[in-house]
């Protein structure tokens, strides 16, 4: 099976990446040789944005900006969007196999085999790489209508160079592959994906092994180069089923070298040139035994994807092929398949509340966020809701809603919510409403989204979609009740002086101290107590409960000699509330 080493990027999925980027600088050395003199001219050729070398060969030049595929291949790329680089492993390798497999075959018809042989060494490829950009709009890099200049740059290389070139990129939006995860485990190796078709196996989705199909939108370059890389044809289609043929042709060029292309066109490519060898920053064995490449055994190519309307378009999967000819109906030979970015819109969602009484209402807000490209397109479709009871969830009472639950209303449509870009929201109807309370306990939303042209079914049932129903708990409390009681304090003279006498309080209903007694007169005899004298009621049985008007009546009778008897009225308003 393919040996993969992942590039540097952003979004990096399983064998390979993808990546926006932008028209590089070309590089092309000329070399003049006259009167015994040597001159080296530099020629910087279209697309020359900076992002990324379109010069014929793979290693990095100091001297100019941007990437090359010895970047990619290293793994050291900081600027790519998406990146991937594909060993095919053996010469025998998956080759494309069966009737079916060609380009306006859907991707289900395709049969590969492995370890065959009987392959034309021209046609074996042993390496596929590509690189994404997304650059800002200039005149090197013109996008269009677009808000980015998103630009694809890709490539390969073959065993042996005795022959013309033709050769293919699938640039797949769905994840394609020869393998996938059949126990979803990393630390196990990938098995062949479970479908037989004639006498070769067929192509799955990576994750699930179901499958694989094209989605409207897959993007075809193909690509000729003969007399030694002079001439170049390229064609570039989109995957449309509602066209006979199914594959839709956006551009086509005969004068797509790179060397000579004009600037600003949507698309080049050029192979390594002769007669000398093309140092490989990887480990690179041809048929003559050369470890760097002869002329034609590398190739690569770019193109601007905003310039055909496709710069929104996010590719998981990238498949080089090669083919008996530029024909769309041409037999395909080899392949080199990897993954290349991370296409899956993440739906995420949050109940109103966590923690509510019953009859307080409570919905579930979905959130799917559109990924892969600086500019992913709006999620679009409807989300179906589903509310697990307590008896639901696994496990009972304390889990998620893994499976099953009731469905919530009607299926709502997304609406977009940028920013950010490429989100879009929908909220369910309400639950544990005041004319269908739950009982308490532990309830989770579950969402569902079928997906849409750009992005796979998503579903999501974490533990955040969660709220608890409590148990309100009844108190009720008797009627209040208030205990009155009074101070007094007598004072006669300097400090000190002895007082006798009494000291007695009396409690009316009322504000004046006369009419109805509610506590029987308290006294409090006084025997040379020194002034000032306090003295406090000691109430414990006559209580009021409803709110009144109180007052205490409070009078000191002297038997000292020359100080005089005195009373006072203190009225108080309660207000108690029961």
């Amino acid at each position: 099976m393919p040996k993969v080493v992942v590039g540097a990027a952003k979004n990096i999925i399983v064998r390979t990446r993808r990546i926006r980027r932008r028209w590089a600088i070309l590089l092309s050395l000329v070399v003049i040789v006259g009167a015994g003199l040597l001159f080296v001219r530099t020629v910087l050729a279209v697309h020359d944005t900076g992002a990324f070398e379109l010069d014929g060969n793979a290693t990095d030049q100091v001297v100019l900006a941007g990437d090359d595929w010895e970047n990619i291949f290293n793994n050291t790329s900081t600027t790519s969007t998406a990146s991937t680089f594909v060993n095919d492993g053996s010469l025998n390798a998956t080759i494309f196999t069966g009737g079916g497999s060609k380009d306006p075959q859907d991707v289900s018809q395709w049969a590969w085999k492995d370890g065959s042989g009987g392959l034309p060494d021209k046609d074996n490829l042993l390496d596929s790489f590509a690189a994404r950009y997304s650059l800002a709009p200039s005149a090197s890099c013109p996008s269009g209508t677009a808000a980015t200049c998103e630009v694809l740059y890709f490539g390969s290389d073959r065993y042996d160079n005795s022959g013309d070139a033709q050769q293919g990129f699938w640039f797949f939006q769905s994840p394609v592959s020869t393998t996938y995860d059949n126990d979803n485990n990393p630390a196990t190796p990938p098995v062949d994906c479970p479908i037989g078709i004639g006498g070769g196996t067929g192509f799955c989705d990576p994750r699930t092994g179901a499958a694989a199909h094209h989605l409207n939108g897959d993007l075809l370059i193909i690509s000729d180069f003969s007399n030694g890389g002079t001439t170049s044809t390229i064609s570039v289609y989109k995957w449309n089923d509602t066209v006979s043929g199914n594959l839709q042709l956006l551009a086509s060029s005969t004068a797509a070298n790179c060397n000579t292309a004009a600037p600003g066109d949507a698309f080049c490519g050029l192979v390594n040139p002769g007669p000398g060898l093309t140092t490989s920053p990887w480990p690179f064995l041809d048929k003559s035994g050369n470890g760097s490449f002869l002329n034609g055994e590398f190739y690569e190519g770019g193109v601007n994807l905003s310039l055909l309307g496709l710069g929104d378009e996010c590719f998981s999967s990238i498949a080089a092929e090669s083919r008996s000819s530029t024909s769309t109906t041409a037999t395909l030979k080899d392949f080199v398949i990897g993954q290349f970015a991370n296409c899956t819109a993440t739906l995420t969602t949050t109940p109103s509340a966590t923690s509510v009484a019953p009859g307080v209402s409570v919905t579930d807000l979905a959130t799917v966020q559109g990924a892969g490209t600086s500019n992913p397109p709006t999620p679009t479709g409807n989300i179906t809701f589903f509310l697990c009871s307590p008896s639901q969830l696994t496990p009972v009472n304390t889990g998620s809603c893994a499976t099953g639950g009731t469905q919530v209303g009607s299926p709502i449509a997304l609406v977009g919510s940028a920013p950010p870009v490429g989100e879009a929201q929908a909220t369910s109807a309400a639950v544990n409403t005041a004319a269908s309370p739950l009982t308490p306990g532990r309830y989770c939303f579950r969402a569902e989204w079928p997906g849409d042209s750009n992005y796979p079914a998503q579903s999501h049932d974490g533990a955040g979609e969660c709220f608890t129903v409590i148990v309100i708990q009844s108190a009720t409390t008797s009627a209040q009740t208030w205990l009155p009681n009074d101070s007094g304090t007598v004072s006669a003279g300097p400090a000190g002086t002895l007082l006798n006498g009494s000291l007695a309080f009396t409690l009316y209903a009322g504000g004046t101290c006369t009419g109805e007694v509610l506590r029987a007169t308290q006294t409090f005899t006084l025997t040379n107590a020194a002034s000032p004298v306090m003295r406090d009621t000691t109430n414990t049985t006559v209580t009021v409960n409803a709110s009144q008007t109180v007052s205490w009546n409070v009078v000191f009778t002297s038997t000292n000699s020359g100080i005089a008897s005195s009373s006072h009225c203190e009225s108080t308003v309660l207000t108690i509330a029961n």
